[in-house]
């Protein structure tokens, strides 16, 4: 699945991190925003450490899931880049 992941964290130390963790499970297109093509397993150990490590007070995460219809209607102008699912292995 792609997963939109967008993140306001007040804290520099703890943004960093955050920023660095996502960067394990997708693309950084925008300054706090990640697309990530991940299955619900992942997209779960986002969420925990995301609970573990933000203040619920300050912070926020907000976590969009496209389905395959709604992927083929994002719309990107400009520098945007539009994730694209390919399959590839790492060895």
């Amino acid at each position: 699945m792609l997963a939109l992941v967008s993140y306001d964290i007040v804290e520099n130390k703890t943004r960093s991190r955050f920023h660095r963790y996502l960067k394990e499970f997708g693309l950084n297109t925008q300054k706090s925003i990640f697309e990530c093509e991940i299955d619900q397993f992942a997209l779960q150990r986002i969420c925990e450490y995301a609970q573990q490590n933000l203040d619920a007070e300050q912070d926020s995460l907000i976590v969009f899931s496209l389905c395959r219809r709604c992927q083929g209607q994002v719309a990107v102008s400009g520098l945007g880049i539009k994730v694209v699912s390919t399959q590839f292995m790492v060895i």
